[in-house]
């Protein structure tokens, strides 16, 4: 295989490591082909010790003794799981339901969201094994080097990072052949071929990249969906879930009350048991990139419509018109890897204020690939049944007051459109 360059040459950034720096390494180590080839290059390569740190956000049918086994079996000096499930629900997917995060009309930013959790825990872990250096598993075309990098910039700037997909020469297949030849498992599809997708997945959501993906013309082949089901294979019939809100952050299913963690797995078995949630998505990246991903994310599916539809509900106009262009930008800066940015926390106040109000329940109806708003309740809902159905209000409208508001509310509208098309009359029917 092909050598690395020395970094130290053609360093492009003033964390990124020189050779003759790199003693001890932080390896964010996943168990899987590119963390695997890389703890035993790095050892090769820098002649260096590894830590391998994997996180956990709840990535579904992980097998972590298996993992840390791995890691030391390939050389690790420590191998360490670190449960982050709590974290990240509290701290990066409560926020992310309040600001209804959607980037680019679908993606519900679960990757975009896990990264900077993980970059910090690895700061803090190199930190406290004496590690110098981090390495990850990123490509140079994706969108995680920048959320991932960034983050150990700012937060731990002493040290230094290395990413050496970027820097070898492998593929796919020249890392297969890599690894059978220096020992080191290979996942195997049930056709004991390796496996042909790379996934990427946690509470929120999975991924899926490789195979016929990047083929525009290829449509979906069945056996990427190993998370949710496939809408024809769905039950026949629906099922109504309620998801109850407390100052926007999701307490209940069915009215059964559950803390945030259980609740997204409960949320997610629901969505993946009648086929919601799956995206075949045109993504532009931060790097320049127009990319497809297929993401499969049953529990945002079903939470984030119940709590964009109660935001809607207990809104007044003018704030169910601002708000979202507040979200679009929060997506765009957590998708863009700028978790640290104090515009996000500065958008953020103003989306925790507006969900003090958030509360009630929202039912939704699951169906085939389908999930759809069928129920509303709040105590704090800006409606009025009487209202809506033109009954006597109670004085809070008055009917007859009418003709009188849409005279002056139309008003410049109609007096710049007569005077466009030439038909401006200055006596009183102006």
């Amino acid at each position: 295989m092909r050598r690395v360059a020395d970094p130290g040459r053609t360093r492009v950034a003033s964390y990124l490591a020189d050779k003759d720096e790199v003693r001890k390494v932080l390896l964010l180590y996943s168990g899987g082909l590119d963390t695997s080839v890389m703890l035993k290059w790095i050892q090769d390569e820098y002649q260096a010790q590894v830590v391998a740190l994997t996180v956990e956000l709840g990535q579904p049918g992980e097998d972590y003794d298996e993992v840390t086994g791995k890691a030391r079996t390939l050389g690790a000096v420590e191998a360490i799981v670190h449960d982050a499930r709590q974290e990240f629900a509290d701290e990066y997917l409560i926020p992310a339901i309040k600001a209804n995060v959607n980037y680019g009309d679908g993606y519900p930013a679960f990757t975009s969201l896990g990264r900077p959790l993980i970059a910090k825990l690895a700061c803090e872990y190199a930190r406290r094994h004496g590690c110098d250096t981090i390495a990850h598993g990123c490509t140079g075309k994706g969108n995680d080097q920048v959320r991932i990098e960034a983050t150990i910039a700012t937060l731990a700037p002493e040290l230094k990072v290395i990413a050496p997909v970027r820097s070898w020469a492998m593929g796919r297949d020249e890392e297969i052949a890599y690894a059978r030849e220096h020992g080191i498992p290979v996942k195997n599809a049930p056709e004991g071929q390796p496996a042909p997708y790379s996934i990427d997945d946690n509470l929120w959501g999975r991924s899926s990249e490789g195979r016929w993906i990047e083929d525009l013309g290829h449509a979906p082949e069945d056996d990427v969906f190993q998370l949710v089901t496939r809408p024809e294979e769905a039950p026949d019939e629906p099922e109504i879930v309620t998801v109850t809100f407390e100052a926007g952050v999701p307490v209940a299913l069915n009215g059964q009350r559950m803390e945030i963690v259980p609740l997204l797995e409960e949320a997610a078995r629901l969505g993946c048991k009648h086929g919601v949630g799956i995206l075949d998505h045109i993504e532009d990246r931060i790097v320049g990139l127009k990319v497809r991903d297929i993401y499969e994310v049953p529990a945002a599916a079903v939470i984030l419509p119940a709590h964009k539809e109660l935001e809607r509900l207990v809104g007044t106009i003018h704030q169910n018109q601002f708000k979202p262009g507040l979200d679009q930008k929060w997506a765009y800066l957590v998708y863009a890897g700028l978790w640290w940015e104090p515009l996000r926390t500065d958008i953020q106040a103003y989306i925790e204020h507006v969900n003090l109000r958030v509360t009630g329940t929202i039912g939704m109806k699951l169906y085939k690939g389908s999930a759809r708003v069928v129920t509303r309740e709040s105590p704090n809902a800006v409606y009025d049944a009487q209202l809506a159905t033109f009954s006597e209000s109670g004085g809070l409208f008055a009917q007859d007051a009418s003709p009188g508001f849409i005279e002056l509310w139309s008003l410049q509208s109609r007096l710049a459109w007569r005077l466009a098309n030439g038909k401006f009359d200055t006596g009183t029917g102006a």
